[in-house]
């Protein structure tokens, strides 16, 4: 059933909307929700994190609350980002794309390109990397991403995983270090649209963290999820992203240190661009479609 409650102020063009909704760790207690959206400000929009409390009928959304409104406004439609997750200790994690402007990828100054800690509440944690730095916002956590599309934490390992969109080629998943910078767009794996050039002045370098798996041509993730699951056991600690332009489950596996291992690629045949991937307490994988179709994974019947 449709949901009320929503403000007027979310601009709906190009990759703008509802970006991300995620339950409160302590959400049945709280019945708080966390939502990225692009909010209106003034002919531009900027990624914003906001919390809301869900009515207890499930109908409506009440005590509305912007917590952060990223300096990222543009008047560009592309790379608002965003997925939202939490930690173990308290603090919620969101990022931002480049808003389709490559410089903002080595541009300190504002919140683009970035992914953002806070507390709950909206405030900014005291030994997040950059606070006594003045030339940079007290919010960000790591730089130089292009457009984040997958963000999880995953508590087993105590990481914390992205995923991205590259240009032609080039999409990227990164373990998020505080304070790191990753590179867009002084680094990348893709090429420009416009032809078979390459972006960036290398693959690696000095002082960028490298991304801990590239997909060469991309695969246009939608999300990112890590699987804690009791129906797959076999799946059990690994990475599932949704896939847009290559339209199937993207499947990877992961060792109890961390370490990327093989990619298979499921539900190919259903041609379906998967736009975000979670699980239930029973471990069944739900996955969302651009057609608007909601999908579930479970094991056989036995």
């Amino acid at each position: 059933s449709e949901i009320n409650g929503l403000p007027d102020d979310i601009v709906t063009r190009g990759q703008g909307g509802l970006l991300d909704v995620q339950t409160s760790p302590e959400f049945a207690a709280d019945r708080t929700l966390y939502i990225t959206y692009s909010k209106s400000i003034g002919d531009e929009a900027a990624t914003t994190l906001a919390r809301a409390v869900l009515s207890e009928d499930n109908q409506r959304l009440t005590d509305w609350e912007d917590l952060l409104v990223t300096d990222s406004a543009s008047s560009a439609g592309q790379h608002f980002g965003s997925r939202v997750t939490f930690d173990d200790e308290g603090y919620v994690y969101f990022g931002v794309g480049d808003r389709g402007d490559r410089n903002n990828g080595q541009d300190f100054s504002n919140h683009a390109s970035s992914i953002m800690r806070l507390h709950m509440d909206g405030q900014v944690p005291d030994d997040n990397p950059f606070v006594d730095n003045p030339d940079i916002p007290d919010e960000i956590w790591s730089l130089g991403h292009r457009n984040p599309q997958g963000l999880t934490y995953d508590s087993e390992r105590d990481i914390l995983w992205e995923i991205e969109h590259g240009p032609r080629g080039g999409d990227e998943i990164n373990v998020i270090e505080p304070g790191a910078n990753y590179g867009w767009p002084i680094v990348s794996h893709g090429r420009e649209y416009w032809g078979p050039v390459n972006v960036g002045e290398a693959e690696s370098l000095p002082g960028y963290v490298d991304p801990v798996k590239v997909y060469v041509p991309s695969i246009a993730p939608g999300s990112l999820w890590v699987y804690r699951g009791e129906a797959f056991p076999e799946w059990q600690g690994h990475l599932f992203a949704g896939a847009l332009v290559l339209t199937h489950l993207n499947h990877i596996a992961v060792d109890a240190q961390g370490t990327i291992g093989d990619e298979d690629r499921l539900l190919e045949d259903l041609g379906e661009r998967i736009r975000a991937v979670t699980e239930d307490h029973r471990g069944y994988l739900y996955l969302s479609t651009d057609s608007g179709r909601i999908l579930r994974v479970s094991p056989p019947a036995p």
